[in-house]
Protein backbone atom coordinates (compact mmCIF):
# COMPACT_ATOMS: atom_id res chain seq x y z
CA UNK A 1 0.00 0.00 0.00
CA UNK A 2 0.95 3.58 -0.83
CA UNK A 3 1.79 6.74 1.38
CA UNK A 4 -0.38 9.18 -0.80
CA UNK A 5 -0.58 13.23 -0.54
CA UNK A 6 -3.84 14.71 -2.36
CA UNK A 7 -3.43 18.10 -3.58
CA UNK A 8 -6.21 19.80 -4.22
CA UNK A 9 -8.06 23.54 -3.03
CA UNK A 10 -11.77 22.01 -3.16
CA UNK A 11 -12.65 20.29 0.44
CA UNK A 12 -15.24 18.03 -0.76
CA UNK A 13 -12.93 16.25 -3.99
CA UNK A 14 -10.43 16.45 -1.45
CA UNK A 15 -11.88 14.63 1.62
CA UNK A 16 -13.85 12.51 -0.75
CA UNK A 17 -10.68 11.57 -2.21
CA UNK A 18 -9.04 10.44 0.83
CA UNK A 19 -11.63 8.44 2.16
CA UNK A 20 -11.42 6.69 -0.84
CA UNK A 21 -7.68 5.92 -0.69
CA UNK A 22 -8.07 4.97 2.68
CA UNK A 23 -10.61 2.55 1.94
CA UNK A 24 -8.43 1.01 -0.74
CA UNK A 25 -5.63 0.61 1.82
CA UNK A 26 -3.82 3.69 1.65
CA UNK A 27 -2.40 6.08 3.57
CA UNK A 28 -3.32 9.64 3.01
CA UNK A 29 -3.06 13.09 3.71
CA UNK A 30 -3.96 16.27 2.14
CA UNK A 31 -2.94 20.02 1.26
CA UNK A 32 -4.97 22.57 0.51
CA UNK A 33 -2.49 25.16 -1.21
CA UNK A 34 0.68 24.45 -3.17
CA UNK A 35 2.93 26.28 0.09
CA UNK A 36 1.11 23.92 2.59
CA UNK A 37 1.57 20.73 -0.18
CA UNK A 38 5.65 21.64 -0.08
CA UNK A 39 5.56 21.45 3.78
CA UNK A 40 3.18 18.01 4.32
CA UNK A 41 5.83 16.42 1.72
CA UNK A 42 8.80 17.21 3.27
CA UNK A 43 7.07 15.58 6.56
CA UNK A 44 4.72 12.96 5.03
CA UNK A 45 7.54 11.79 2.52
CA UNK A 46 4.22 10.31 0.19
CA UNK A 47 5.28 7.76 -2.29
CA UNK A 48 2.33 9.34 -4.43
CA UNK A 49 0.71 13.04 -4.48
CA UNK A 50 -2.30 13.54 -6.68
CA UNK A 51 -1.74 17.43 -7.60
CA UNK A 52 -4.35 19.77 -8.76
CA UNK A 53 -2.81 22.57 -11.42
CA UNK A 54 -4.66 25.22 -10.44
CA UNK A 55 -4.54 25.56 -6.32
CA UNK A 56 -4.10 28.47 -4.31
CA UNK A 57 -0.13 30.02 -3.22
CA UNK A 58 2.67 27.83 -5.21
CA UNK A 59 0.67 26.04 -8.61
CA UNK A 60 1.08 22.74 -9.07
CA UNK A 61 3.66 23.18 -11.46
CA UNK A 62 5.76 24.56 -9.35
CA UNK A 63 4.53 21.98 -6.67
CA UNK A 64 6.17 19.54 -9.46
CA UNK A 65 8.93 21.26 -9.79
CA UNK A 66 9.94 21.86 -6.64
CA UNK A 67 9.27 18.02 -5.57
CA UNK A 68 11.28 16.84 -8.48
CA UNK A 69 14.35 19.21 -7.01
CA UNK A 70 14.48 18.13 -3.53
CA UNK A 71 16.68 15.12 -3.00
CA UNK A 72 14.53 12.87 -0.63
CA UNK A 73 11.02 13.73 -2.99
CA UNK A 74 12.46 13.61 -6.18
CA UNK A 75 11.42 9.82 -7.06
CA UNK A 76 8.01 10.41 -5.61
CA UNK A 77 5.22 9.38 -8.17
CA UNK A 78 3.29 12.48 -9.42
CA UNK A 79 -0.89 12.45 -11.34
CA UNK A 80 -1.57 15.57 -11.97
CA UNK A 81 -5.31 15.06 -11.51
CA UNK A 82 -7.10 18.72 -12.87
CA UNK A 83 -9.95 20.30 -15.16
CA UNK A 84 -7.43 21.28 -17.58
CA UNK A 85 -7.91 19.47 -20.79
CA UNK A 86 -5.49 20.55 -23.13
CA UNK A 87 -2.28 20.17 -24.96
CA UNK A 88 -0.57 23.31 -23.51
CA UNK A 89 -1.04 22.10 -19.92
CA UNK A 90 -0.40 18.68 -20.49
CA UNK A 91 2.90 19.62 -22.37
CA UNK A 92 3.67 22.17 -18.84
CA UNK A 93 3.35 19.12 -16.47
CA UNK A 94 5.46 16.64 -18.42
CA UNK A 95 8.07 19.39 -18.20
CA UNK A 96 7.39 20.04 -14.52
CA UNK A 97 7.93 16.35 -13.92
CA UNK A 98 4.56 14.83 -13.64
CA UNK A 99 4.55 11.22 -14.50
CA UNK A 100 0.59 10.83 -15.06
CA UNK A 101 -2.40 13.39 -16.26
CA UNK A 102 -6.03 12.83 -15.91
CA UNK A 103 -8.71 15.24 -16.30
CA UNK A 104 -11.52 15.78 -13.88
CA UNK A 105 -13.26 14.21 -12.42
CA UNK A 106 -11.04 11.22 -11.81
CA UNK A 107 -13.08 7.94 -11.09
CA UNK A 108 -12.86 5.68 -8.40
CA UNK A 109 -12.18 3.03 -10.91
CA UNK A 110 -9.47 4.61 -12.56
CA UNK A 111 -8.16 5.74 -8.90
CA UNK A 112 -7.75 2.04 -8.11
CA UNK A 113 -6.38 1.40 -11.34
CA UNK A 114 -3.21 3.84 -10.87
CA UNK A 115 -2.24 2.70 -7.93
CA UNK A 116 -2.87 -1.37 -8.98
CA UNK A 117 -1.69 -1.60 -12.26
CA UNK A 118 0.75 1.25 -14.15
CA UNK A 119 1.07 -0.58 -17.64
CA UNK A 120 -2.36 0.68 -18.02
CA UNK A 121 -2.63 4.33 -17.44
CA UNK A 122 -1.24 7.03 -19.92
CA UNK A 123 1.92 8.89 -19.27
CA UNK A 124 1.58 12.98 -19.07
Amino acid sequence: MYRVLVVEDNLDAVHTTCILLRALGHTAEYALNGYVALDVARRFKPDWVLLDIGIPGASGFEVCHQLRRDPELMNVRIAVVTAYDDKGHRERAQQAGCDFYYVKPLEPKELAKLFGDLKANNPA
